[in-house]
């Protein structure tokens, strides 16, 4: 598993971490390779740091890479070769790729023209001869279509059964009171995740709850630079606001009750099917992606309407929260996972390993 970061909470390492368990059913055994690894080190892992996302001279450490897949029977770039946010790691591991001789999943959350600084970057994803290319949404998938690159979607998936966070305990350790109304933005605090969107949209429910105090709680961290944009944000609201995270993501959906997700782009979007799962009612920007997750028959709000949240916070409607989790599982469930990667790998030619 090759990545720029790996261990962390960000949409890739997460769902790395799903793919790991997948390919452990498939009989695999896996390592992680990356430019950081966050969390708990486990003794195989290969640290480069070069191929982290801020670090500079990716291309040094083509090498060690190299030296690093050695003897892979299959390789899985998590997006290191699909978004150039360190462009001289993505062209050094597409090189070195090039010459590895086992074989390759390119596994994109995310593509250079769909972000504006990169749409100007060419030659990634690279086009290497046999190897097989997934994407978490069929609008990556045709784009890559359109330019010559077949590519089989296979959408992020989520453990519907996983224990249910400590909504007390973590409500006390943030301060709430039982009467207050939290409204959660699980995302990093970077532009396109859109925080004043979220804050904008506490705001408004809050006008709509007098008496409620609303909170508005940011999760993520600010990164790419947005820190002073954060700060001014953060000062000019009335709100009491909560900044970081908790101990666990379950933990962080079940001691709010209402999840604001504002993002202007999403490769996919967790944060929908994690509030689904939590039975968190959901206000989602309609991001381009949004409507693949939706079109399961998933049930959220509209950001710009806020007096539709006030009335369900005031009248909760079990039955659509429960159907909601019914759809869901349908779709997205991580157990259909090693099924979902066999079939792939079956319908590239590879049948034996």
């Amino acid at each position: 598993m090759l990545s720029y970061r790996l261990g962390g909470t960000d949409g890739v390492s997460v769902e790395t971490a799903k793919w790991e368990r997948a390919l452990g059913v498939l009989g695999f055994s896996t390592r992680r390779i990356a430019g950081e690894i966050c969390g708990s080190p486990r003794p195989d892992d290969v640290v480069l740091p070069g191929l982290a996302i801020d670090a500079l001279g990716g291309a040094a450490a083509a090498d060690q890479l190299a030296a690093a897949l050695d003897g892979a029977d299959l390789v899985v770039v998590e997006n290191i070769c699909s978004l150039p946010l360190n462009a001289q790691a993505s062209f050094a591991v597409s090189e070195t790729l090039a010459r590895h001789p086992g074989r390759i999943v390119f596994h994109h959350h995310d593509l250079p023209w769909q972000r504006a600084r990169f749409a100007d970057v060419r030659g990634l994803p690279p086009d290497h001869l046999g190897a097989l290319h997934v994407v978490v949404n069929d609008r990556s998938r045709a784009e890559l279509a359109a330019r010559g690159t077949r590519a089989r979607t296979i959408r992020n998936t989520f453990d519907f059964d996983a224990p249910a966070g400590d909504r007390a305990r973590t409500r006390a350790e943030l301060g709430f009171d039982d009467e207050d109304a939290v409204v959660l933005q699980p995302t990093r605090a970077i532009p396109r995740k859109n925080v004043p969107g979220g804050v904008r949209f506490a705001e408004e429910l809050g006008a709509l709850l007098p008496d409620r105090r609303v909170v508005y709680w940011l999760t993520g961290p600010a990164e790419d630079g947005y820190g002073s944009e954060l700060a001014r944000v953060m000062s000019a609201t009335a709100l009491p606001v909560v900044l970081g995270r908790v101990a666990s993501a379950a933990d962080a959906y079940a001691a709010a009750d209402v999840v604001v997700f504002p993002s202007r782009w999403e490769g996919f979007g967790n944060p929908v099917v994690e509030s689904v799962i939590a039975r968190r009612s959901l206000a989602a920007r309609r991001y381009p992606v949004l409507d693949e997750i939706l079109a399961s028959g998933l049930e959220v709000f509209d950001p710009d309407r806020p007096a539709e949240m006030a009335a369900f916070l005031c009248m909760p409607d079990e039955a659509m929260l429960d159907r909601n989790v019914e759809l869901a599982r349908r779709e997205f469930s991580v157990g259909d996972l090693p099924g979902r990667l066999e079939a792939a790998f079956a319908g590239h030619g590879w049948t034996a390993w």
